[in-house]
């Protein structure tokens, strides 16, 4: 019997659900740095959490062409079973190069995160993406806050300490592996094995595909059973679509900066919080983590509820531009303040706000994409996005060729990133609008 596209997307909902629910992730610092490994503060700031971000990046690409190729579900199974590797290495390893190797064995589990997003898009009408997109995030965002209350209750109460969490987090992984067998499979994909599909208009040449102002001026890519388009050249034609058109340009460049100073941030922000004096006798990473997802969920709704309609193009761009520069204040809080509860409403506050910008950036490219372009688009995006982390991580993390900073130093350059980039693009549509009016 086929399922309907609400009971596909409910059955790769469960899948997601699972994967985040991982209560160790909240106390990982906590973790690497206690009496369970052999290594030091400095050595996870400067040689484990770097090479994570390596890792990814090394790897993004070729795993979204590899996921595309192989239909997606294989690459999901690849992720649980990654994941189950993950955690299961952390759990006996002891060494520093343990742990390398770990992260790059975790590069790969972000990595082919693409797979789950992308299945969805291959199994159900276009019609549905809207509402199987938000169905897909929220069962993400559901996973990592039960995850962080959980992990909260459970080293608040003393039912476990932080390394027994990380049984959780494997056994999560293994019914998500369990889960992953059962997904239905995918006949289609995007690019290698694509659906033909008859137009009553004829063909549209894939080299005549010209870059859309909005959603509903994309053309779509329709080709004749005689005349199957070859991947290389359908992936070509989506990428120049997309950035020749001044929009998608615009907003990608948003999308991958503040992407970056968020990866950042998040990755280094519990090594900030084992560097106070005053660490609690509780700590609260968990119940943090967890405010952090409620309020960015519940942000990125209220986002997408403002965009529809009500906000156009330059408001949009004036509104991020003035929450950049409060992400950059955030930030401020988190790392200058010497009260470490401070730091975690700023942390919290920054996640919520980045919450709203990244669905008024994304929604905006999507508004100027080809339908079947968005994986693809988004993918280089993330791309753009871990380059600039990796850059970031080399100039101020490294501790060869790289300025060597200490980490709140480290996150006064992450503040200053964001609020430059705020500042240029406040000044830049400030400019744009004062030679508009001009003109008219």
């Amino acid at each position: 019997m086929e399922l309907s596209w609400l009971q596909i997307s409910g059955v790769l909902c469960v899948f997601g659900f699972l994967r985040e629910l991982r209560p160790s992730e909240p106390y990982h610092a906590e973790i690497l740095l206690g009496q369970w490994y052999n290594v030091t503060q400095d050595q996870v700031n400067r040689a484990v959490y770097p090479i994570g971000t390596y890792s990814y990046l090394a790897l993004l690409i070729v795993v979204f062409l590899i996921t595309d190729f192989l239909r997606y579900k294989p690459m999901i199974i690849a992720n649980a079973l990654t994941g189950i590797i993950v955690w299961s290495v952390l759990i006996w390893t002891t060494t520093l190069l343990g742990l390398q190797i770990v992260e790059v064995f975790y590069g790969f589990y972000q990595a082919t995160e693409v797979a789950y997003y992308s299945y969805i898009y291959a199994k159900v009408d276009k019609k549905y993406y809207p509402r199987v997109t938000s169905h897909t995030r929220a069962a993400m965002f559901v996973g990592k806050l039960v995850a962080g209350l959980s992990a909260q209750l459970l080293i608040s109460f003393n039912w476990m300490n932080y390394m027994q969490l990380m049984y959780i987090s494997v056994g999560s992984q293994v019914l998500a592996l369990l889960w992953a067998i059962g997904l239905p499979r995918v006949e289609k994909s995007l690019y290698f094995h694509q659906k033909v599909r008859a137009s009553a208009a004829g063909n549209t040449p894939v080299d005549n595909i010209e870059p859309a102002k909005d959603a509903k001026d994309a053309p779509e890519l329709s080709v004749a059973s005689k005349d199957r388009v070859q991947p290389i050249q359908l992936l070509w034609a989506h990428f120049h679509s997309a950035y020749t058109n001044p929009m998608v340009l615009q907003w990608s460049l948003w999308y991958a900066i503040s992407l970056a100073g968020y990866l950042q941030v998040t990755t280094y922000m519990q090594v900030v919080w084992k560097s106070f004096e005053n660490e609690p006798t509780i700590v609260w990473n968990g119940g943090v983590d967890a405010a952090l997802t409620a309020l960015a969920a519940l942000f990125s709704l209220m986002a997408g509820y403002l965009h529809a309609g009500r906000l156009k193009t330059r408001s949009s761009l004036l509104l991020l531009a003035v929450l950049s520069v409060l992400e950059g204040g955030c930030i401020l809080l988190a790392s200058w303040t010497t009260n470490i509860y401070l730091s975690y409403l700023g942390y919290v506050l920054f996640g919520a706000l980045f919450g709203f910008t990244i669905t008024v950036a994304s929604a905006e490219l999507a508004r100027s994409l080809v339908e079947d372009s968005f994986a693809l688009i988004f993918g280089i995006n993330t791309l753009i996005a871990l380059i600039l982390q990796t850059s970031l991580t080399l100039v101020v993390v490294s501790e060869s060729g790289g300025l060597y900073l200490t980490t709140f130093e480290q996150f006064t350059v992450y503040a200053f990133y964001y609020i430059v980039i705020g500042t240029v693009y406040f000044i830049a549509i400030i400019v744009q609008y004062a030679l508009t009016c001009a003109k008219s």
